[in-house]
């Protein structure tokens, strides 16, 4: 599907990465993963044709569509929204169009023997043909599906696509690129504009497509459930490991402990050598072996160890006066734009130290109930900020507010107090600021930089409520997890509005659902709210959201026991799933045989087949076959039954 031969980028002669090799086949679902600024979006440029390489080749199959996602797209107004989700279909839409013009043409000929009207009425049985393979009769449904599935309602689909935000029309776009049903899809942070839903609607499209997948992505979860194999971009080289993300983050952690020993003992043979040289060095008698030595050193080659960041950063919240017991009460809080209702009859307690997610579709509301709790918008109801509360609030559009003149690090020298300021560079090199990055303006940083400087400011100021509207959107795995760190030391009250649900896990006890203009409270973290609304995922959930959610769950798991339990939910479903197809492989085989036992018994019956040794020994080993075919697939279902029990 796609090959890539001694690819090499540098940019004013500093090498991005060099000597890069590797092959992606069809159905293959690849991570390719790395620090920021490793050459991830740089290399799914080159794959689709928008940048060139230094050196090198990339290679196609013949024919082959390649499809890319990048994180910012060029977007175009003018049509709703299931038209230009259509225009994915140009080729079915021509050829429509081309079947109704030859259709017009042949029934106003009446020269019925002539060449020209067989050539129109050949081309019509090939238009048509064509049209049908290409699913022509089925694409307006399935664009549809595609829609809904990303998180469209049904009546938004006759909406103008001027009348949606950025990250809608990003959906839109998403939503193209998958119907085209390209051979490889390239994919640059596809999940930082979808809602936890149209993720795990993602995850199974991408999961039954026959299509190869190259996806950079900086969501653990999404990662594990789509990849099967993790290539990563380190110091300038690219590492293969034909294995999940979870998989490759232990297989490299074993990696980089072997380079270490590695490392450490050629540093000892060669600290050796140079100590025999210098000992040695002016000892006629010992001329022969020190030459010996230098020549041995100069053949050494130097043992590269695997990029790591081995700080031990721990990034701590400056100390803030203690807030009420209650920071935030809303009672029967109500909120419309005209006749649109966004939500109505709200009621949320938060006690202080709490740290709760608002979750659900994006539009149900999440968003404007933070806006309501910073007085922002108008409201109906209650809404009590409690005694002492100071709010620090991460907004998706919070870069906004960054001075432009100033360099990153004079933002952050700004806004950090006490004893953080000794450890400014530290923290903006985690937040990956570091070296002559924290001297740039503000105002030469692109979008994402700025949201990742925002939230640095935001964390250094001394409040004891933090909300945080999609906060994971432009971090790394490295910073996502120091923000994590932080967030579970901090012992203020934090409302998340996320849509990671690693981040989520273990960090939250409390999950209040956006739903059909009501939200209601879950208690325990994100994998305990998908296990009390007794389903394996969002899209299972969605299927049967008329089930009570007034039902409280009478014992609370720990943070890490819902994950855990949802995962062996999951891996109990994948066996099954496993059996069903052995059984269905099993019953495909034994029908065969079947068949060709029925064949040999025809021809066995006739006197040549009678006289033929071969046949009779071909049908005794197909018996035998057939019979140990059977007792395997016995044990399959006896298999299956314990399964399903369990």
């Amino acid at each position: 599907m796609l090959s890539v031969g001694n690819l090499s980028v540098s940019f004013s002669a500093r090498p991005l990465f060099t000597d890069v090799n590797f092959v992606v086949n069809r159905g293959e679902r690849v991570a390719l993963v790395g620090k920021n600024g490793a050459g991830k979006t740089t290399m799914l440029r080159i794959i689709a044709g928008e940048q060139q390489p230094t050196s090198g080749n990339v290679a196609l199959e013949q024919d082959a569509e390649v499809g890319y996602l990048p994180q910012v797209m060029k977007i175009t107004d003018g049509r709703t929204v299931i038209e230009e989700a259509e225009t994915a279909f140009a080729e079915i839409l021509t050829l429509k169009s081309h079947i109704e013009s030859l259709n017009k043409e042949i029934s106003s000929r009446t020269d019925y023997d002539s060449d020209e009207y067989l050539k129109l009425l050949e081309d019509f049985s090939h238009s048509s043909e064509r049209l049908t393979v290409l699913g022509g009769e089925n694409y307006h449904a399935e664009a549809e599906r595609a829609l809904l599935g990303l998180g469209f309602k049904r009546s938004d689909l006759r909406r103008p696509t001027s009348e949606f935000s950025g990250d809608w029309r990003m959906r839109i776009e998403l939503a193209k690129l998958l119907l085209r049903r390209p051979d490889l899809l390239l994919l640059d942070e596809p999940t930082n504009h979808l809602d936890i839903e149209s993720i795990r609607w993602l995850e199974k499209f991408l999961a039954a497509s026959g299509a190869a997948v190259l996806l950079v992505s900086h969501d653990r979860a999404f990662l594990n459930n789509v990849c099967n194999r993790t290539m990563e971009i380190s110091v300038g080289k690219l590492t293969d490991y034909r294995v999940g993300y979870d998989e490759f983050v232990r297989l490299r952690r074993e990696r980089r402990e072997a380079q270490l020993r590695a490392y450490e003992n050629q540093q000892k043979e060669i600290a050796d050598i140079k100590d025999f040289i210098e000992r040695f060095r002016y000892k006629p008698t010992k001329a022969v072996q020190v030459q010996s030595r230098i020549k041995q050193l100069e053949k050494i080659v130097p043992i590269e160890v695997d990029e790591v960041d081995t700080d031990c950063l721990h990034l701590k919240f400056p100390p803030c006066q203690r807030s009420g017991d209650y920071p935030i009460i809303c009672q029967d809080l109500s909120k419309s734009y005209g006749q649109h209702q966004i939500f109505s009859g709200v009621n949320i307690t938060l006690r202080r130290g709490e740290k709760v997610a608002f979750v659900g579709r994006n539009g149900e509301g999440k968003t404007t109930l933070v806006k309501c709790i910073m007085n922002e918008v108008e409201y109906s109801g209650t809404l009590k900020v409690g005694h002492n509360v100071t709010i620090g609030y991460y907004a998706q559009n919070q870069a906004q507010t960054l001075d432009e003149n100033l360099t990153v690090y004079e933002t952050i020298d700004y806004a950090a107090v006490g004893d953080v300021r000794l450890h400014i560079r530290d923290i903006l090199g985690a937040f990956m600021f570091g070296g002559q990055n924290s001297e740039k303006k503000v105002k030469v940083l692109s979008g994402g930089e700025r949201s990742r400087l925002a939230m640095i400011s935001l964390l250094l100021k001394p409040v004891n409520l933090l909300i945080l509207d999609e906060p994971t959107n432009h971090l790394d795995m490295r910073s996502k997890d120091i923000l994590k760190e932080a967030l579970l030391a901090y012992d203020g009250t934090v409302v998340l509005v996320s849509h990671d649900r690693d981040f989520l896990d273990g960090l939250v006890s409390k999950v209040y659902e956006f739903r059909d203009g009501k939200v209601r409270e879950h208690i325990g973290g994100i994998y305990d709210f998908l296990k009390t609304s007794q389903v394996a995922d969002f899209d299972e959930y969605q299927a049967n959201k008329n089930i009570s959610q007034s039902k409280t769950p009478s014992k609370v798991s720990s943070p890490g026991e819902g994950r855990q339990e949802y995962e062996e939910k999951k891996q109990q479903q994948r066996e099954i799933r496993k059996i069903k197809n052995n059984i269905e492989n099993k019953e495909k085989h034994i029908t065969e045989l079947e068949n060709t036992l029925q064949e040999l018994t025809m021809k066995l019956q006739t006197p040549q087949g009678a006289a033929d040794p071969h046949l009779a020994m071909e049908y005794t080993h197909i018996s035998e076959q057939l019979d140990h075919l059977m007792q395997e697939w016995e044990l399959e279902n006896e298999k299956l039954a314990s399964t399903t029990l369990i």
